[in-house]
């Protein structure tokens, strides 16, 4: 345990703000439509249990199992792999769909398209589906891999794709209710996981158009940060919310290849709500042509309407893309160094009732967490974690709300750290550092020139327990009390999994470890791309 950075800790009152607060609705009432004590009784029915049916884990997104009773700061280093499953070989692909287990199941997907429900105690697969047979692959030739988890409600399973599809499946036997796309922008791709309230599915669309941006020959950038709700019955589209206007062609790149404006503002994380007033809240990327929109922003929209009721942008101008990464990237990147931050809202946001007010607290990649009103969108208190102004030092995926406190851990911080925050005001009251020997002990020592040591994955919790993984290829497990490190496992090492050999890489982001019935499961297949000719895995742990 070490002691808060006092001299970096900064929060402020109510009605202080760091960025001008948009107002969109004359306050925030039910619309038509179902209602919030309608809620959904299926999706209830999962979410007062010990399973972990969806990424949020319930509507709030608190990423907090309460209802965990056998793993405890008292025997949690008593925990042994069960088992794992292999995922196909797929050379440079993050593996990033969180499992999602209810009634005994396990569902998850693959980086080959391969959608599978496997028994939650054995890994034995009661059932798979692969997605690339039915959309056939990605334009370069690459399967139509899966990175967003799984949300069962009731008889359905449901999840997306990377091509801007959203699948729903019946859970028994793994057959087609629908497809349809949320999306139909050409390089859409879903790192939101589906949140499903009341028959609607709601979800955000991303793109990695970003990185295409490093060719100089393509004629970037067209796509725009999108939310979604869905006929969770139909598929059918419901609404959408844009995070800007329509590209249109602004000039040239020095290739020639034309050049389009305003892109980007992408929704990676996934949505959570507030279902006393109706208001899904999401985080916005950053542009990639332009400087206008919803970037680097939250934003509160109606369930019903998808209407904006606020949005608060926290960091502007912020213009980025992979072509920033180049030595000389000229006017492919303008802004480097001043306005080419990579500052965005990659994370989910809290959804948190304290004290009789209902806060939205989410982290920023530029080292801010923060927290707003939930029905005005003005800044409550904020505290800086990491030191920003650029991107990559704050919080990835998502933190966790445990009733009293929030736990968050940030990224490319040197070092990488754990905090535990006081929701009242920002106040750190405890930071676990990331350990020193990462990249010297374990299967990462072998790959010095690799190995980073980072939290990238959203952190989780269950009483007492907070869990977290690295790119060093540790999963550890800390006391909620103290930060203090209560269990660790190196995954980069060689698995004989329940359907073949598989080998470990580092901790894999776009979700975190799920909790649930005893038993805990992380994926193990993300950047950096540890060499191995053999396929990632998912690793189950359960005590005696």
């Amino acid at each position: 345990m070490h002691l808060p950075k006092s001299a970096r800790r900064r929060w402020q009152a109510f009605g202080a703000g760091l960025a001008a607060v948009t107002i969109a609705a004359m306050g925030i009432t039910a619309a038509s439509g179902p209602t919030a004590a309608s809620g959904d009784s299926d999706s209830k029915k999962h979410w007062r249990s010990s399973d972990w049916p969806t990424w949020q884990l319930n509507p709030q997104g608190t990423r907090y199992n309460a209802d965990e009773r056998r793993i405890r700061p008292h025997n949690v280093d008593e925990l042994e792999l069960k088992w794992s499953h292999t995922f196909a070989h797929v050379p440079y692909a993050r593996v990033g769909s969180q499992p999602a287990v209810a009634d005994g199941v396990l569902y998850v997907g693959g980086p080959d398209g391969e959608f599978a429900a496997l028994d939650a105690k054995t890994g034995e697969a009661r059932w798979t589906y692969n997605i690339t047979e039915v959309t056939g692959p990605l334009p370069d030739g690459s399967p139509n891999g899966i990175r967003d988890g799984a949300a069962v409600v009731g008889d359905t399973v449901y999840f997306g794709d990377s091509t801007g599809r959203v699948f729903a499946l019946d859970r028994e036997t793994g057959e087609e209710v629908w497809v349809h796309r949320a999306s139909e922008q050409a390089n859409s791709a879903m790192t939101s996981s589906p949140l499903v309230i009341g028959g609607r599915l709601y979800i955000g669309v991303s793109t990695l158009e970003a990185g295409l941006a490093g060719d100089p020959e393509y004629p970037c950038c067209r796509h725009r940060g999108q939310v979604v709700a869905l006929d969770a019955d139909t598929g059918e589209r419901i609404w959408s919310y844009y995070t800007m206007r329509p590209a249109e062609a602004v000039g040239t790149w020095p290739s020639g290849a034309t050049k389009y404006a305003p892109s980007g503002g992408s929704v990676w994380g996934s949505p959570v709500a507030d279902l006393k007033t109706r208001t899904i809240f999401v985080g916005t990327g950053q542009n990639t042509t332009g400087s206008e929109g919803d970037i680097n922003s939250v934003v509160a929209l109606s369930m019903d309407t998808g209407k904006v009721r606020w949005k608060n942008r926290m960091t502007f101008p912020d213009t980025y893309t992979t072509a920033c990464e180049q030595e000389n990237p000229g006017a492919y990147c303008p802004g480097k160094g001043t306005t080419a931050l990579d500052a965005d809202f990659g994370a989910s946001a809290n959804v948190i009732k304290f004290r009789g007010r209902t806060l939205v607290t989410i982290g920023q990649k530029n080292g801010m967490y923060y927290a707003f009103d939930a029905r005005t969108g003005r800044l409550v208190w904020d505290v800086e974690l990491a030191p920003g102004p650029h991107g990559g030092v704050g919080v990835q995926w998502g933190s966790v709300f445990d009733g009293r406190y929030l736990y968050a851990a940030t990224w490319y911080e040197e070092p990488s750290t754990i905090y535990k925050i006081d929701p009242r005001n920002g106040r750190i009251v405890w930071e676990s550092p990331h350990p020193e020997d990462g990249c010297s002990t374990g299967g990462a020592a072998a790959h010095p020139e690799l190995c980073m040591p980072i939290y990238t994955a959203a952190v989780s919790g269950s009483p007492g327990l907070i869990y977290e993984g690295s790119a060093d290829g540790k999963f550890r497990i800390f006391s909620s009390r103290t930060g203090e490190q209560l269990f660790e496992f190196d995954a980069i090492r060689d698995f004989q999994s329940v359907n073949g050999p598989g080998r470990g890489s580092a901790l894999s982001g776009n979700g975190g470890a799920v909790i649930a019935d005893g038993m805990v499961y992380v994926m193990a297949g993300y950047y950096p791309f540890y060499p191995t000719d053999k396929g990632t895995v998912l690793l189950a742990f359960g005590l005696e």
